[in-house]
């Protein structure tokens, strides 16, 4: 995924843009992602335009669909070790 940082994008937002048109961008502020610029149609499809997973389940086509989300036990999930 491209990366750029502050300053980059302040002086060539064109660049950014044209960048954004194959994906998504990274913009970073004091070398930390802060960012992300994207189309705005890539937003709208990663929001499911503006609908709730409430209002899709409550939708008419998913009556009579069963849906039973795991339930997570008493137990805390463990951190992966690595090395």
């Amino acid at each position: 995924m491209p990366t750029l940082t502050s300053r980059e994008f302040n002086q060539d937002v064109g660049r950014a843009k044209r960048a954004a048109d194959r994906g998504p961008v990274i913009i970073t502020d004091r070398g930390r992602p802060a960012y992300v610029l994207m189309r705005h149609e890539t937003y709208r499809r990663l929001v499911g335009q503006g609908q709730s997973i409430r209002a899709l389940l409550s939708h008419t086509a998913s009556e009579g669909v069963e849906f039973e989300p795991p339930r997570l036990g008493e137990e805390l999930p463990r951190v992966a070790e690595i090395g």
